[in-house]
């Protein structure tokens, strides 16, 4: 079955960075077009990038443009999110998913795995 396996959460100083890996099993990864959403405290799910399966697209929320890069290895079934500059608005359970259908930033289906916990502050 799928699996997908979050990991590199943590508690990061405004202006810091983290780099976020998500493990990926039951599903031919290198096929699937992959994304990083987040919830932060009291909101709902929020989208953050996409990444095409071969890696050559990639997109992004405005809040997080220039600041993360997501990336992938297909050859370790692994997907990236590289954090620079975070900010305290970017606290937030982040999640690997797949099959996403978002409106805009709004998630309304998708396949995500238990999460990791970032949280940015002084």
């Amino acid at each position: 079955q799928v699996q997908l396996v979050e990991s590199g959460g943590g508690l990061a100083q405004p202006g810091g960075s983290l780099r976020l890996s998500c493990a990926a099993s039951g599903f031919t990864f290198s096929s699937y077009s992959m994304s990083w959403v987040r919830q932060a405290p009291g909101k709902g799910l929020e989208w953050v990038s996409d990444i095409h399966s071969g890696g050559g697209m990639t997109y992004y929320a405005d809040s997080v443009k220039g600041r993360f890069t997501i990336s992938r290895d297909n050859a370790k079934n692994t997907l990236y999110l590289q954090m620079n500059s975070l900010k305290p608005e970017d606290t937030a359970v982040y999640y690997c998913a797949k099959d996403v259908v978002r409106v805009g930033l709004h998630i309304l289906r998708g396949y995500w795995g238990q999460g990791t916990q970032v949280t940015v502050s002084s």
